[in-house]
């Protein structure tokens, strides 16, 4: 066998259910592809409409003579489903409170729509729909900036929803880019007729774009956070999605629990450190230890030998030699550091470090935000045990159950990482302890402030605030990580997922590893093996509990 592996780690599951996931993943990869014009009635009506035939399909099957596996495959796909239906009705809604904004976006749409149906062309009467669309751009505008004009707060619009607008459009015109790509240059009739209203009408949207993002939204400065809260009832639904059945003010008092103990925790290095009750002073040397420019791919090397070697020493999890050999190191952009001012894992950890192009004051801050304890508790976390080796498993056992995506289930691991190697004694100093204790603290904030801001109870520049004044942020790391959680990119509770994730596993740990049903390895190698899902789904499937149609997760882990 190549490399030594054994046979069995070779055979191919005979459950039936892994080929109708494929299949519905296939499907829908199809329909996306098909159906992709953004804000676009008909496509969300085609993809509800193959949702809703899926959800019919999977009811029909025979549940009840499935293998366990195939029943959790079943509920996972359930529960994919309603959820992909549920956001859809969320997007639409969403789209509803902007269209005041922007009157005219359905027909420009529509363009892309009679593209995509493969139809014939009337450039004449498109220019007419571009002229008109110029018309009511400007017509919007100027209505908007009479409100202004007559001391209308934000014209009436709400800072959120305009945002959102902005970004709408910036989307259409993209797609618009697409469209008028495909006809310019090969017919000429088209050519004649449309090119100059669509010129005209591509800078009309980029000036109305700028001007709902500047003057009703707010952002002037484009380094502004505005964010789009989804309330209360958005994520109860999220929350649902994943088996928990706790409401996000739970999960804060949870965090604020966490939090307290991480607190009482830095005291104690502290004291050890000489700085007697003074965390943040102690926290201030942690920072200004760190290695000279040039050195931190080096440190990088060491630390994730070291986090190796300590887990296969005391056979914590496997570490297949492939994975062992395979990793990399590349760094990371000044842009890109301005979004992410820490560490990026995966198969290639991604380094933040000061470059030759930052001015001195964004050097200081990367280089303490960067420094050697942080690194020795960032590292494990990327490498392995933490997402790279998730995630090189993710691509050999069960790789269709990553449909089943969940934060949870990928940011839980690598801090459950970190809670079990401080209780196993990782941490050799108090200063390495407190290295690891800022990032415990740091996720306890991602929770406290994310729910927060979508609960509506607080603004980003509080969320800043609460990352420097409580966990000890630099303003402009704590600028970055508030940027990246309510940029778009990331889903309302992934900042919550990490904290409450590493709970949920810790939890589930203590169940089979510290009742000594199994061990480290045999825990974590199942964990990785069975691939990503809601962590409630998994302790059913690992612990032999009844897997039935009815089954929606009612485990308080906290």
């Amino acid at each position: 066998m190549p490399d030594g592996i054994p046979f069995d780690d070779l055979i191919v599951t005979t459950d039936r259910m892994p080929a109708v996931v494929a299949r519905f993943q296939a499907d829908r990869d199809s329909i996306g592809r098909r159906h992709a014009t953004p804000y676009s009635t008909p496509c969300w009506g085609r993809t509800r409409r193959f949702l809703v035939d899926w959800q019919q399909a999977l009811e029909s099957v025979p549940f009840g003579d499935f293998p366990r596996s195939d029943r959790l495959d079943w509920l996972l796909l359930r529960n994919t489903l309603a959820r992909e239906l549920r956001r859809l009705d969320r997007g639409e809604a969403r789209f509803e409170e902007m269209q005041p904004l922007m009157p005219f976006i359905s027909d420009l749409v529509a363009l892309e729509d009679e593209r995509r149906e493969r139809g014939d062309t009337d450039p004449e009467a498109i220019a007419e729909r571009l002229a008109e669309a110029i018309r009511l751009v400007a017509e919007t505008r100027a209505a908007l900036q009479a409100k202004l004009g007559a001391g209308e707060p934000n014209a009436g619009a709400r800072p959120a929803v305009a945002n959102r607008a902005a970004g709408a459009l910036d989307r259409v015109r993209e797609a618009l880019e697409d469209w008028f790509g495909s006809h310019f240059g090969y017919d000429p009739v088209f050519t004649w007729w449309v090119e100059k209203p669509y010129r005209a009408l591509k800078e009309s949207l980029q000036g109305y774009a700028d001007f709902l993002r500047k003057r009703l939204a707010g952002a002037e400065d484009p380094d502004t956070i505005i964010g789009d809260p989804i309330g209360r009832d958005a994520l109860i639904e999220e929350l649902q999605h994943e088996f928990i059945p706790y409401t996000p003010e739970e999960l804060v008092t949870t965090a604020r629990g966490e939090r307290d103990w991480c607190a009482e925790e830095m005291v104690r290095a502290a004291r050890e450190m000489g700085c007697g009750d003074d965390w943040r002073a102690a926290l201030e040397r942690v920072k200004s230890d760190h290695v000279p420019p040039g050195a931190q791919p080096a440190l990088v090397r060491d630390l994730a030998q070291e986090a190796i070697r300590y887990v296969e020493e005391r056979e914590l999890v496997t570490v297949p030699p492939l994975a062992r050999e395979c990793w990399r190191i590349g760094m990371m952009s000044p842009e890109a550091q301005k979004v992410n001012p820490f560490f990026l894992g995966g198969e290639t950890i991604i380094v933040s470090f000061p470059t030759s192009a930052m001015d001195h004051a964004q050097k200081e801050m990367s280089l303490r935000g960067n420094n050697r304890s942080f690194a020795r508790a960032t590292v494990q976390h990327e490498l392995i045990p933490g997402h790279y080796l998730q995630a090189f498993c993710q691509e050999r056992y069960r790789p269709y159950r990553n449909l089943f995506y969940t934060p949870f289930w990928v940011e839980g691991w690598a801090l459950h990482w970190e809670m079990l190697l401080w209780d196993l004694g990782f941490p050799r100093t108090p200063e390495e302890r407190m290295g690891m204790l800022f990032w415990r603290m740091h996720r306890c904030a991602r929770v406290l402030f994310s729910l927060g801001f979508h609960l509506g109870e607080m603004t980003p520049q509080q969320c800043v605030d609460m990352l420097v004044d409580e966990v000890g942020h630099e303003r402009e790391n704590a600028l970055a990580e508030v940027r990246r959680s309510f940029g778009g990119d990331y889903d309302p509770l992934y900042q919550c997922a990490y904290l409450i994730g590493g709970l949920q596993l810790r939890s589930l740990h203590r169940e089979l590893v510290g009742s000594g049903r199994t061990t480290q390895r045999e825990f974590h190698d199942a964990v990785l093996r069975e691939n990503t899902m809601p962590i409630a789904a998994l302790r059913a499937l690992l612990l032999g509990l009844p897997l039935e149609r009815d089954f929606r997760g009612d485990w308080r882990f906290a």
